[in-house]
């Protein structure tokens, strides 16, 4: 049998409702997610406050700073899953990207380029321009409606309303399935993970929201809620409001399962401050991914990609992700953040 690089075939022995083990065969994808720590270009945009971005603060060695930085954040990308799919994720949501223009250089990069990745893109209300996105094989994923939803926050002590990341909703077909994907990227925790919790409880009402109306249309919608959600899996915002499950089997019907939870309790995170782990990024997916009917597209397996070479190899954040930016300038790394994935897997018959 001959490997696609589009869509790998995976063989394995899966037991179909009895001890009885038959051999099988399934299309895998990965579908992913990557904060990309502060990629922004070169240029001052005066209606941004994209001065305060850390490429902006460099003297010199802008252009050869952001021209590496594009090319280590696209290394990353074209890793991710390839180790079970041989290719790169047939879908990942992207975060911390200044406008299009830095994901067009993305994507264009020499080591993407033959992925022919598409893009769904919208300018975010938020005063440092940073932005949410979605990035596609476009052999493999047909895009057909997208929107991006405003959230909106409030200062605790001014009660100004602040602006954030719109969540970007994209509904299309892999696999001849149609999925819907859900890219976000929460409010921080600046001035103290209390203080801030009420703007990401927002953020989730409005992701329930979201999720609620796609299950009005259609009670057995395939969604991905993915993001950088600046909340572990165990806070108010995933276990009061979007009411995820950790266990497969006590997710009900038009509940959320959170695979990433169980990669929590165990010590693992995507993110480190002072010496301590947090799982911001995540994947969250809908009960109709999780059924055992193989003819349509369902969920394998999740996972956290932290590679050696991710990761800081010495000095006082030895450890650490091998973030891009420091307090000496660029550092030739890649993110602050470690990308999460998910499998999808469809039997091929």
């Amino acid at each position: 049998m001959k490997f696609s690089r589009l869509a790998f075939i995976l063989l394995f022995l899966i037991g179909i409702g009895n001890s009885n083990a038959q051999d099988k065969r399934f299309k895998i994808h990965t579908v992913g997610f990557y904060n990309l720590e502060n990629l922004f270009d070169t240029i001052n945009d005066p209606l941004k406050f994209d001065e305060y971005s850390p490429i902006m603060e460099l003297k010199t060695g802008r252009a050869q700073a952001y021209s590496q930085k594009v090319k280590n954040m696209a290394r990353v990308i074209a890793d991710i899953g390839k180790e079970m799919t041989q290719n790169s994720p047939a879908i990942i949501g992207i975060c911390e990207v200044e406008n299009r223009t830095v994901i067009d250089d993305l994507v264009n990069d020499s080591i993407l380029i033959d992925k022919n990745y598409g893009i769904v893109h919208k300018d975010s209300p938020d005063a440092r321009g940073i932005d949410v996105a979605l990035l596609y094989q476009k052999q493999l994923f047909t895009p057909i409606h997208y929107n991006a939803y405003k959230l909106r926050i409030f200062d605790d002590q001014n009660r100004k309303e602040l602006t954030t990341r719109d969540q970007l909703v994209v509904s299309g077909k892999l696999e001849n399935d149609l999925i819907h994907i859900i890219v976000n990227h929460w409010p921080s925790r600046r001035g103290g993970e209390v203080r801030s919790n009420p703007k990401r409880v927002a953020a989730a009402k409005l992701n329930k929201r979201i999720v609620d109306s796609l299950q009005v249309i259609d009670p057995y919608a395939k969604i991905v809620v993915m993001g950088d959600l600046n909340d572990n899996p165990n806070n108010e915002s995933l276990k009061s409001v979007l009411k995820t499950q950790r266990k497969r089997k006590k997710v009900g019907f038009k509940g959320l399962y959170n695979p990433f939870e169980n990669f929590y309790r165990d010590g693992l995170g995507t993110t480190a401050y002072r010496d301590n782990w947090s799982l911001f990024d995540q994947i969250i997916l809908s009960k109709p991914l999780l059924e055992k009917d193989y003819s349509s597209l369902r969920f394998y397996k999740a996972g956290i990609f932290n590679k050696s070479y991710l990761i800081t190899s010495n000095g006082r954040y030895e450890g650490y992700p091998f973030r891009s930016w420091n307090y000496s300038g660029f550092s030739n790394g890649f993110s602050d953040h470690f990308p999460v994935y998910i499998y999808l897997i469809k039997e091929v018959k």
